[in-house]
């Protein structure tokens, strides 16, 4: 057995560190801004998730608990995992998310995550890691459950378990029932930053260039959120009560500045859709689905 492979069995079930978050409506609210919210800041319904004060009612969007546990990120971007293996956090990237609401997102909690390695693989050209973080409210009920799949270059071709064939979730063969463009702001990277993911690869042109881009690249969670939020309007009249859990596959990488399309077909009660860059014509989620409430 390599090294690599004894530490890749021993780190899985190792339970990262616990984290707490601590959020009000302005982080509410900073989120929204970071995942493109309001399109329209006339328009009371999309205002609603970035005004506490709406005569609606403000709302969380569901995808909020994605910034839960991201002390994890900070964790790993030092380069180290449990165990002790070293690598290069510019080579760390998302390669899947999930993400379950188990209860209605308040205004403002005080979270309790509790995130545990829950396999490792080897894909070859690189390791990918699979986190579970069970996210917990005041009382102890469960609230959201998140699970982070991340990718480390380089660290692959091990010998290890390569891990179940990822299942696919093909397009229907129609146009879509519903389809969003929505351009990114340039300092779209820098906004989202600011709930907590502060992975220099999406601020530093010189990190970047480390992570072998040109330029820094917007959070994959922003793309998710913004691909959230069209689902929630178009399928749940923007009420997250109807959104029960999403799942997506980053499939590349999305500059600030660039414009997102998200193509969206109802299934029963879940809405399977991708999102694309139309600047380059490139798919940057696929085997993306969001179930929705009865």
């Amino acid at each position: 057995m390599t090294e690599l492979s004894a530490s890749a069995a021993l780190m899985v079930g190792a339970a990262l560190a616990e984290i707490t978050y601590t959020y009000d409506t302005r982080d509410v609210i900073l989120y929204a801004l970071g995942v493109g919210a309001p399109v329209d800041v006339t328009d009371q319904d999309e205002l609603r998730f970035v005004y506490e004060l709406s005569s609606i009612g403000f709302r969380v969007l569901p995808t909020f608990p994605t910034v839960f546990p991201n002390a994890m990120i900070h964790g790993l971007i030092q380069g180290e995992l449990p165990g002790g293996l070293k690598f290069n956090p510019m080579m760390l990237v998302h390669g899947e998310q999930r993400l379950a609401l188990k209860a209605p997102l308040p205004a403002a909690a005080t979270i309790t995550c509790k995130p545990v390695i829950s396999a490792v693989y080897d894909k070859g050209s690189g390791m990918l890691l699979v986190v579970d973080v069970p996210c917990y409210d005041q009382k102890g009920q469960e609230i959201a459950l998140s699970q982070s799949s991340m990718f480390i270059r380089g660290l692959g071709g091990y010998g290890g378990d390569r891990g179940p064939s990822s299942t696919s979730i093909p397009l229907p063969e129609r146009a879509p029932d519903a389809a969003v463009s929505e351009k990114t702001l340039p300092q779209q990277a820098l906004i989202f930053r600011l709930s907590g993911d502060i992975n220099p690869l999406h601020a530093d042109p010189m990190m970047a260039a480390f992570g072998g881009f040109d330029r820094p690249i917007l959070h994959g969670l922003s793309t998710f959120g913004y691909a959230g939020r069209a689902v929630l309007k178009h399928f749940c009249e923007n009420d997250p009560t109807r959104f029960k859990s999403i799942k997506a596959r980053f499939a590349g990488h999305v500059f600030p500045g660039e414009t997102l399309i998200t193509e969206m077909w109802r299934e029963a009660n879940e809405v399977i859709f991708q999102t694309r860059v139309a600047e380059r014509g490139t798919v940057v989620l696929n085997q993306a689905v969001v179930e929705l409430q009865g």
